[in-house]
Parts: structure tokens; C-alpha cells; sequence
């Protein structure tokens, strides 16, 4: 097939980037209605409800005595592990720490002129709660990425949830070089929710962060505010910014790397010149032929992905801040010149060599990154994602003296006449 090409005066450029934009909301259908009636069940009913929607989506019998990875377990998984598996983990877990360490904010105070004490104290969260993906696929690097910033950060327990299937002995393995303190073995909605709400197996937890399908996703926005959650992960996207100096076969060979993901995952270039558009189309029809991934890919590539050509690039960068993307990469002439006008990206990789599979994995910074154009808002996962905050305020009598006409003054014109009279208390 042919990777659509189309140049932004086109007629059709513009429905197609609504599609794109659009297609994070487009799969809901009925599964908030089934959604929520899982979660009131679970919420309600606790591990029965929860052991009874494990026999019904994931097709195992759990119990109390069952539902958590005992510690042997987890040391017979790291036995089947071979020590390369394990060395490769390792590595990217102590990458990963390094710059996560760079991020751990500090509490802080000081005295204003008129004697107050007022700062903001930094905590670590209490409990945390880790979904991981699992059934026929592990992703390893899931759980490097949501729980050593949690580690890092200071949060006392993590508590990971997993539909943990016959080859989750490499999920189990990057969870203790993690630091992961207990393990159950559930999946889905009813995860989410027996996390949000505690069961007598599993307990409550303070955030709930991980990727998952629609339901755990949905799950997770209804639970929020029961809970604290990371965000609502939608399909993965690249943006590729490509000059005439690009390889064509890199540029291709990044779009069909994100496209592999998920029906669902956009992978779009914008280039100034119609002959790299070219080059670039007949790269990825080239490639196209040995991907491993081809049904997914190619469903991807129909719907979602696509060459496009600006008339400049002002222009292109402008798109590239209004579809916000959850990755953009910039294989062009001065990458870190035109970085500087990217203001909404949840990562950036600049250069040739800045190959997205190197933030996927290895490089340090966080791969759980916002999606679906909310990088105009949130940010990548970080340990600041598991701290809050509290401010102080210390006040002597001189201080609050000097304050207090204008604080009656304010309390009275909002009518809130008790306010300025607790004020007034301290001074009769």
C-alpha cells in the first residue's frame, strides 16, 4: 500500500486531521455503562465480585489464599529468567532511576518582611497502585517506566496489579527489580476498582497510574477522585518534522515503528518538500513488505497515518503544536534550533540518532507521555506525579496585626462577616 500524501492547501487535509485529532474519543460505544457496573460491584461486593469477574473475563479462578504472587513465585520467576533478560533490565532500571533522581523536589520556606514563616512541604505519596497489561503480551518496560519514579519519589508501598498469564515470568522479574512491594494477580475494570476502593485482599490505594485497553481506562476516569490517577492514556502518535536533509528510510522506518502499536496509532511526517514526501512514500512501501506487525500496520497507516506537505516550515511547526503530539521527532538540519518552537509534545528526540525506541527503553526520561493532544496540558509521568504537596503559613501577632483591616476588609466585601471575626478574636 501507499501511505496517503497530502499537501495542507488540499481540500481533504483538513478532514483528515479532524479524524486523527478526534479518534481518541471515537471508540467508546457502551463500555462506560459496563464499565460502572463493574466498579459499583467491586465497590460494593469486594473480592467476591472481584473473584467473579476474574472467571468471567479472564477465564481463572482466584481466592484469597491465590489472588497475590507469593514471594517464591517471584523468585522462581527470576530463575527462568536468563541472565541476559535479566542484565538488559537491569541497565534500563538504573538508567531509568538516574534521571528520575533529577526530578525529586524539596520542601522549602521562608520569612516575608513581615516575619512569616510560609513554605511548602514535599511528600510521598503513601500507597500507590501499578496496572500492568498482561495476558498474551508482557511489557517489561511498563513497569521499569511507572514504578521506579514512584520508588524514586518515596512512596512507602506499590502495589501492582496484573492479569498475569503464561509468560509472565519477565513481567514478575522487572517488578522486583523495580521495587514493587506486592503483586496481585487481576486484571481489568475490577483492578482499577478494587484498587480505588480497597477489597479484603487488596488494599486502597492513594493513585493508580499504567496503561491499559478502553476499560481500564475507563475505569480508571471513574474512579478518579475515590483516587488520584496518572491520566487517560489514548493511542499512541509520532509527528515526524522532516527538511530535505532527512533519511527517507528513517523517517519511514520511525512512522511504521509507532504504527505497529495499534490500530489506533497515528503516524504522521510533515515535510516542506514534496520530493522528500515522495521519498519517503516509496520508504515505507518498501518496508512495509518485511513488518512483522503487517495487519495492525496497515490498518494504522489507513486511517491514521500520513505524509504531509506545508508550505513552510512556520507552518509546519504551528501544526505540530496544534495536534500536540505524544511524540515528535525532528530530523532536520538544526534539530535543537526548531525545538525551541515546539511548545506542546510529550517528548521530544532530536536528531537522526534520537530514535524513539530509545525513549521506549534506555534513555531515561519517562515513555508514559501524554497522548490525544492533552501534551498541551499534561506531562510525562515523573516522580513529581507521585508527591504532594502542603503549604505552611507560621504567623506571629505582629504579622497577622498588620494584616487584619485588610483582611476584615476582604472577608466583608465576599459577606463572609465569621472570617473577618475570627481575625477580630485575636485583637479584642
Amino acid at each position: 500500500m501507499k501511505i496517503r500524501l497530502v499537501k495542507t492547501t488540499d481540500a481533504g487535509f483538513k478532514p483528515l486531521l479532524a479524524k486523527i485529532l478526534a479518534r481518541r474519543g471515537s471508540h467508546q460505544g457502551g463500555v462506560e455503562k459496563r464499565v460502572d457496573a463493574i466498579v459499583r460491584a467491586v465497590a460494593r461486593q469486594g473480592d467476591r465480585a472481584l473473584f467473579r469477574y476474574a472467571r468471567l473475563f479472564d477465564h481463572v479462578r482466584l481466592t484469597p489464599a491465590t489472588v497475590e504472587v507469593k514471594s517464591s513465585e517471584i523468585e522462581r520467576a527470576m530463575a527462568k529468567v536468563s541472565k541476559q533478560d535479566l542484565d538488559v533490565l537491569r541497565l534500563a532500571a538504573k538508567r531509568i532511576a538516574a534521571f528520575h533522581r533529577r526530578q525529586v523536589q524539596k520542601s522549602w520556606t521562608y520569612r516575608d518582611p513581615l516575619g512569616m514563616l510560609l513554605g511548602q512541604r514535599i511528600t510521598p505519596l503513601e500507597r500507590v497502585g501499578v496496572y500492568v497489561p498482561g495476558g498474551k503480551a508482557s511489557y517489561p518496560s511498563t513497569v521499569l517506566m511507572n514504578v521506579i519514579p514512584a520508588k524514586v519519589a518515596g512512596v512507602k508501598e506499590i502495589i501492582m496489579t496484573s492479569p498475569i498469564g503464561s509468560n509472565g515470568a519477565i513481567i514478575l522479574a522487572a517488578a522486583k527489580i523495580a521495587g514493587v512491594h506486592r503483586i496481585f494477580r487481576v486484571g481489568g475494570a475490577q483492578a482499577i476498582a478494587a484498587l480505588a476502593y480497597g477489597t479484603r485482599s487488596i488494599p486502597k490505594v492513594d493513585k493508580i497510574v499504567g496503561p491499559g485497553n478502553i476499560f481500564v481506562a475507563t475505569a480508571k476516569r471513574l474512579v478518579f477522585g475515590e483516587v488520584n490517577i496518572d491520566s487517560i492514556a489514548g493511542p499512541s502518535e509520532i509527528l515526524l518534522l522532516a527538511d530535505d536533509s532527512a533519511d527517507p528510510v528513517l523517517v519511514a522506518a520511525d512512522m511504521l515503528s509507532q504504527a505497529e502499536h495499534d490500530e489506533l496509532a497515528a503516524a504522521l511526517c510533515v515535510t516542506t518538500s514534496m520530493k522528500m514526501a515522495l521519498k519517503i512514500q516509496q520508504a515505507v512501501e518498501t518496508r512495509l513488505a518485511e513488518t512483522k506487525r503487517r495487519a495492525i500496520t496497515l490498518r494504522s497507516l489507513a486511517k491514521y497515518g500520513a505524509i504531509i506537505v506545508a508550505r513552510g516550515f512556520r507552518e509546519a511547526i504551528g501544526l505540530a503544536n496544534a495536534i500536540a503530539p505524544e511524540h515528535i521527532e525532528l530530523i532536520v538540519k538544526q534539530p535543537r534550533k526548531w525545538a525551541r518552537e515546539i511548545r506542546n509534545a510529550g517528548a521530544m528526540f532530536l536528531g537522526p540518532y534520537s530514535a524513539p525506541p530509545l525513549g521506549d527503553y534506555f534513555a531515561g526520561p519517562n515513555h508514559v507521555l501524554p497522548t490525544g493532544g492533552s501534551a498541551r496540558f499534561f506531562s510525562p509521568l515523573g516522580t513529581y506525579d507521585f508527591l504532594k504537596r502542603t503549604t505552611i503559613i507560621h504567623a506571629e501577632k505582629r504579622a497577622l496585626r498588620a494584616l487584619a483591616p485588610k483582611i476584615t476588609h476582604l472577608a466583608r466585601l465576599e459577606g463572609l462577616d465569621d472570617h473577618a471575626r475570627a481575625v477580630e478574636a485575636r485583637f479584642r
